[in-house]
């Protein structure tokens, strides 16, 4: 079972924040063997959704999602990751659920926009996200840039 958070930077916990800095570092950067700066003074500007296995407070699914005017005009998602110990479960699909009822919530009609890896442009579109760029490369790894209409 996953206890979700939907969370400000200034809510974060030390520990939660570790965490999280943890598990991009670990997927990211390690298992993706793509060496970037994760730390891009964003994370300050941004919701953070954190999915932790109530058992243990393990986190196993976390994506921020930046304020408009930030980083694009509408609010994006990005750092959408999924522990391998949370693969196989449907955390990835349960984790874009919530964070789309939440961007629903807060920014009522706004579109919201996604730098997506390539390969999973298929699964952001079964959300309602549309292609809005050609591929690019992005530290190594094909990206795409998808947008979502909240009209």
């Amino acid at each position: 079972m996953i206890d979700w958070q939907w969370l400000s930077y200034e809510a974060l916990s030390r520990d939660q924040l570790y965490a999280i800095l943890k598990l991009r570092q670990d997927v990211f950067i390690i298992e993706q063997n793509c060496v970037y700066g994760d730390i891009d003074h964003l994370d300050q500007s941004s919701w953070h959704l954190c999915g932790w296995r109530r058992e243990d407070g393990q986190l196993l699914a976390y994506l921020r999602v930046v304020q408009p005017g930030i980083k694009h005009i509408e609010p994006s998602i990005g750092r959408v990751i999924t522990a391998q110990a949370g693969r196989g479960l449907g955390l990835g699909r349960q984790l874009m659920q919530q964070a789309l009822q939440q961007l629903d919530e807060i920014y009522p009609g706004a579109d919201n926009r996604i730098s997506a890896q390539h390969h999973l442009s298929e699964f952001y579109a079964s959300f309602g996200y549309r292609p809005v760029s050609e591929p690019y490369d992005e530290d190594g790894i094909l990206h795409i840039d998808m947008l979502r209409s909240g009209r």
